[in-house]
């Protein structure tokens, strides 16, 4: 039986890198590890992770390590779509042999899919795999609610979804609408709409690991119905996650900046292609940390 209990807040990891752009794995067992001590439920590999610059041997030692250091405490999902159905089978079960506990899936982008070809896209993977397949539904691969529905009646695995094409919160809402049980939905796009979408029928986020102890505090007053507390906390940090909406290369940058002022990282290199912020950019963001009294990461 297809795991369908996932819940909670599952940040996607940023990927470090050192200036020979090597995976600095040190550093993702810090980030990993101190993301689990601030009480979030799972993690992902996935876009934010710069998982689609990867090759497919790091994409295997990033996935083993941090299966490794999270020792069954939380879940771990990693993305696993691809543009073409055999290699997306392929990494999907390569994740599942390696200890990943779910699968996330973006249909393909570079050639876009019809909608009978993406249902059958999904179902191949799910045939091929045990665990759970979240869809993946972003603006550049689209996932209608309908269609997302469809899939998820057709390939028993795909039972959860990640709804991240603007605007999130009547995309949630929808989803609900034409799936009740069918779909579980979370959240992602850096939870920029994380009340929002809870609120809708959410129930969970994928967030960046930027702030995961903020997440996770807003999380546990949502749970306990302290809807006005949860708000109140959420929106002093939403001038710091506004500056993650500014496309892949500019927030990962921003991102690993924040987390080497956290003592996470210790650079905040962004393989190329990535548009670079400014220095203005870098400076308003350190001067965000800084109001915010962000404290370092206590690993």
């Amino acid at each position: 039986m297809v795991d369908r209990t996932m819940r909670g807040v599952y940040p996607i990891l940023s990927m470090p890198f050192d200036a020979q752009d090597r995976i600095d794995i040190e550093d993702l067992q810090r980030e990993v590890e101190w993301c689990v001590r601030q009480g979030v439920h799972g993690l992902g590999i996935a876009l934010a992770s710069e998982i689609f610059k990867l090759s497919e041997s790091e994409r295997d030692q990033v996935t083993r390590v941090v299966v490794e250091q999270v020792n069954g405490r939380v879940k771990v999902v990693v993305n696993t779509g691809a543009q073409g159905s055999g290699l997306a089978v392929q990494y999907s079960r390569r994740a599942e042999e390696l200890g990943a506990d779910a699968v996330m899936v973006t249909p393909p982008s570079a050639m876009p899919a019809t909608p009978d070809e993406t249902k059958r896209y999904f179902r191949r993977i799910s045939d091929s795999v045990d665990v759970p397949i979240f869809i993946q539904d972003v603006s550049t691969a689209p996932v209608p609610p309908g269609l997302a529905v469809q899939i998820a009646r057709e390939s028993e695995n795909a039972c959860y979804i990640k709804a991240e094409t603007p605007p999130t919160a009547p995309r949630v809402a929808e989803v609900k609408a034409l799936g009740g049980d069918v779909l579980i939905v979370f959240g992602g796009a850096w939870g920029y709409f994380y009340l929002e979408e809870l609120r809708r029928g959410s129930v969970g986020t994928m967030p960046g690991a930027v702030i995961p102890e903020v997440f996770t505090m807003v999380w546990d007053l949502f749970q306990d119905g302290k809807d006005l507390e949860a708000t109140r906390l959420f929106n002093r940090y939403l001038p710091l996650i506004k500056s993650f909406g500014q496309g892949f290369g500019i927030a990962a940058y921003l991102a690993k900046e924040v987390l080497r002022i956290r003592g996470v990282f210790k650079a905040a290199h962004v393989r190329h292609p990535a548009a670079k912020p400014d220095d203005l950019a870098f400076k308003e963001i350190r001067q965000l940390v800084e109001s915010l009294e962000l404290e370092p990461a206590d690993v």
